[in-house]
C-alpha cells in the first residue's frame, strides 16, 4: 500500500458544541498496536451471513476476503452514518485529501489503496463539520468496540466490519505505520478530524481514527 502522510488535511469549523472524543476505555490498551494480522485466503466465495458472537470478537477467526469492488457507501447505525462514498486521493504534500465539503453527509475512500473488504488496510476519510455544520464522521469518536460498519459496493455486496479501537492523535503523535500500514487480512479505518482545535487558525490538530476487522460478507438485499 503507498505510505500516506499525517492524517486528513484540517479544514474545519469547530461547533458550538465538540465533537467528542475516544476515551480511554474505547482505545487499545497501553503499548499495544491493532490485533495481529490473521492470514486468509486471498480469493474466497462470499460467505453467508452468520452473527458474531462475543467469543468469536474477543478472538476473531479467519473472514474469507471477497473479490475486490468498489465502495459505494457506508453505513454505521450506532451513529446514525448513512453516507455515499467518493474516491479520495492524495494532497502535493502527501495528506489524503478531505471530501468535498459542499455535501456534508459525504464520505470519501483512498481510492489508490486497499478497497474495503479486500486483503489489507483500506481507509475512509471524512469530515467531522464544516462552515454550515455538523458532517459525516462528527460523532466517530462515540463509536464503541464492538460496534458494526457496512460498506456497500457495487457488485452488490456488502461487507461487514467490527471496531476493535477508536483512538485520538495529534499531528505529532501521529502513527502512520499503525494506522495505514499493510495488513494480511481485510482490516479499516476511518478517520476524521479531531485531538483538540485551534481557534486562531481555525483548524484540528490531529485526528480520531477508528480501527475494524472484516467480519462479514453477504450479498445487499434487493
Amino acid at each position: 500500500m503507498v505510505a500516506l502522510g499525517i492524517g486528513l488535511i484540517h479544514h474545519g469549523l469547530q461547533s458550538p458544541t465538540p465533537p467528542p472524543q475516544p476515551t480511554a476505555a474505547q482505545r487499545f490498551p497501553a503499548h499495544a498496536n491493532p490485533p495481529p494480522p490473521v492470514p486468509i485466503p486471498r480469493t474466497a466465495p462470499i460467505s453467508p451471513a452468520i452473527p458474531v458472537s462475543p467469543t468469536v470478537m474477543a478472538q476473531p477467526m479467519p473472514t474469507p476476503a471477497p473479490a475486490p469492488a468498489k465502495p459505494t457507501r457506508v453505513r454505521i447505525p450506532s451513529i446514525r452514518v448513512n453516507a455515499p462514498l467518493t474516491g479520495l486521493s492524495l494532497t502535493s504534500d502527501g495528506k489524503l485529501a478531505s471530501p468535498p465539503e459542499t455535501d456534508r453527509n459525504l464520505a470519501g475512500w483512498y481510492q489508490d489503496g486497499t478497497r474495503p473488504g479486500s486483503v489489507g488496510t483500506a481507509i475512509i476519510g471524512g469530515h467531522v463539520d464544516t462552515h454550515s455544520g455538523r458532517a459525516v464522521f462528527y460523532n466517530l469518536g462515540a463509536l464503541r468496540k464492538g460496534s458494526l460498519i457496512d460498506i456497500d459496493r457495487a457488485d452488490g455486496t456488502v461487507v461487514r466490519f467490527t471496531i476493535d479501537a477508536v483512538e485520538a492523535y495529534t499531528d505529532k503523535q501521529f502513527p502512520n505505520d499503525k494506522v495505514y500500514g499493510a495488513a494480511q487480512r481485510p482490516e479499516l479505518r476511518l478517520i476524521t478530524c479531531g485531538g483538540g482545535f485551534d481557534k486562531r487558525r481555525q483548524r484540528y490538530l490531529g485526528n480520531v481514527v477508528a480501527f475494524a476487522h472484516l467480519t462479514d460478507t453477504r450479498r445487499a438485499l434487493p
